[in-house]
């Protein structure tokens, strides 16, 4: 099939899929068979515990924009008066945030109107594929997630470019270089061209209780021996006051089980794909990893195999659990006092340190080890777009410093994607206990410039993360397979006859 031909069938199932006419397993193995890939669509609902605070409604109220923004918007704006720029995006918090910031600020200020459809994200995928795949412009910006960006790299305008070809339109503190160069590196770019800007970073961190800490005499790990040994004597102390040494994610058949799965993989050395694109997880080092998490197992609630990622917060949320290594962004729900038992008691740190990296040349399809499990996002101008400029003047406003930062506590504590952004007044005020905190954002940064680890980039992924990974480790945890190296040698065997090795 051609380019343009593979978006139309996509788009097709995308729809079929939206109106429930072909499950999810038939939709990923059809698009993996004409080389699309679109492994965020592994649990068709991304981090649905990410919309869980909304709109922070006091930081609305008390957030200004810089005057330098204002002004700027108002005096570009004003050829475009009238005009209207749309856009579709899952439901996540730098989206919730700008929605509230269009209506107060950026469409008052210019007369430009946008239209922001917030959509599931199988939805999201296939009103993106009909618009490229028919050449329209439904949509002028498209929010795109890290393994869309080969199957929209043709589709969108490489905004570097854009910014120095039409300086009328550029913002002057704009900044490509104040961008984390992890995230352009893991989230923006295909063969050179970025396809989008760095937009959204949700991301593994270390997240602690404090108190249980402080009563046990226990430290942050520093390494993976020690997480599971604190893992350990928290079960032992605690496990009769309803305290668990850690918890997971770790439903059976589920996209999360696969996150948790890689973060210990790549902690120990492992990684997925060898650099000749065969299955490595059967290897010495991914064996460690299996026998270290059945270890960490043992110290989890009875529940954790039917939990997915919501599971995991509520898990925490709950006061259930000492310690784990999960979604940065559960810390702003959990410091709710409303909703959530741990309030104020969770401290932050980075993950603990791998006991060795794989290095990225023995790696295959763009896989990156670490212990700091991501799954970002990109914005990006549609090439079709009748209303570039003015899209492009909304994309800046909504990307640049001042509007990030906001968004961030706006957004219910999600975090920024500059370096700047993270010393911005709004922030730097929000960084105290209650629904919403920024007060892991540092930790955050950190993890982002130092363990970030990136799943492998292959049009296959999809069917490999949510239909045999998680179902075989799903299988091994509930006793069908007798060791861990039966499940990884099967594991190998189904995921490299799909990548035809």
């Amino acid at each position: 099939m051609k380019g343009r031909d593979q978006k139309h069938y996509l788009a097709k199932l995308a729809d079929k899929l939206a109106k429930g006419k072909i499950s999810r397993r038939d939709f990923l193995s059809k698009a993996a068979k004409v080389g699309l890939s679109m492994s965020a669509l592994g649990a068709l609902s991304h981090l649905p515990f990410r919309g869980r605070l909304g709109i922070q409604k006091d930081a609305l109220a008390s957030t200004q924009p810089s005057k330098e923004v204002m002004d700027w918007i108002k005096d570009v704006g004003k050829p475009y008066r009238g005009k209207t720029v749309r856009m579709a995006t899952e439901s996540t918090p730098p989206s919730k945030g700008i929605a509230e910031l269009v209506k107060s600020e950026f469409t008052p200020a210019t007369g430009i109107n946008v239209e922001i459809e917030v959509l599931p994200l199988e939805q999201v995928l296939q009103k993106l594929t009909m618009d490229v795949a028919s050449g329209t412009s439904t949509y002028d910006l498209y929010y795109m997630d890290q393994s869309w960006m080969a199957s929209f790299s043709r589709d969108t305008i490489d905004p570097r470019e854009l910014y120095a070809a039409n300086k009328e339109l550029a913002f002057p503190g704009y900044d490509f270089d104040d961008f984390l160069k992890p995230l352009v590196d893991g989230i923006s770019m295909y063969k050179g061209k970025m396809v989008g800007v760095p937009y959204d970073i949700p991301i593994f961190i270390q997240m602690y209780r404090m108190d249980v800490y402080d009563d046990l005499g226990l430290k942050v790990a520093t390494t993976l021996d020690q997480y599971l040994k604190n893992a350990q004597i928290i079960t032992e102390k605690k496990k009769s006051q309803g305290i668990y040494g850690t918890t997971g994610q770790m439903k059976s058949g589920h996209y999360s089980l696969n996150c948790d799965w890689t973060a210990w993989l790549w902690g120990h050395g492992g990684s997925v794909f060898r650099a000749d694109g065969t299955f490595s997880g059967n290897d010495a080092e991914g064996l460690e990893a299996m026998d270290y998490w059945v270890k960490l197992k043992e110290n989890m609630p009875s529940g954790v195999d039917t939990w997915t990622w919501d599971g995991e917060f509520q898990s925490v949320a709950q006061g259930l659990a000492g310690q784990v290594l999960s979604w940065g962004e559960f810390l702003p729900s959990c410091d709710d006092p409303k909703s959530s038992k741990v309030s104020g008691l969770l401290g932050v740190a980075v993950p603990p340190k791998a006991n060795k990296l794989r290095p990225l040349a023995q790696c295959g399809y763009g896989e990156i080890p670490n212990v700091g499990h991501q799954g970002g996002s990109a914005l990006g101008l549609s090439k079709y777009s009748d209303v570039k400029d003015p899209a492009w003047i909304f994309m800046q406003y909504a990307t640049c410093p001042d509007t990030q930062a906001r968004i961030s506590v706006l957004g219910g504590g999600s975090s920024p994607m500059r370096h700047s952004t993270f010393n911005h007044p709004d922030v730097l005020a929000a960084a105290v206990v209650g629904a919403g905190t920024t007060r892991h954002f540092p930790v955050q940064r950190e993890t982002i410039e130092n363990y970030m680890g990136s799943e492998p980039d292959l049009p296959e992924w999809a069917e490999i993360s949510n239909n045999i990974i998680p179902v075989e480790l799903g299988r091994f945890f509930a006793g069908e397979y007798k060791s861990p190296k039966q499940t990884m040698d099967i594991i190998a065997k189904e995921v490299n006859k799909t990548v035809g090795k």
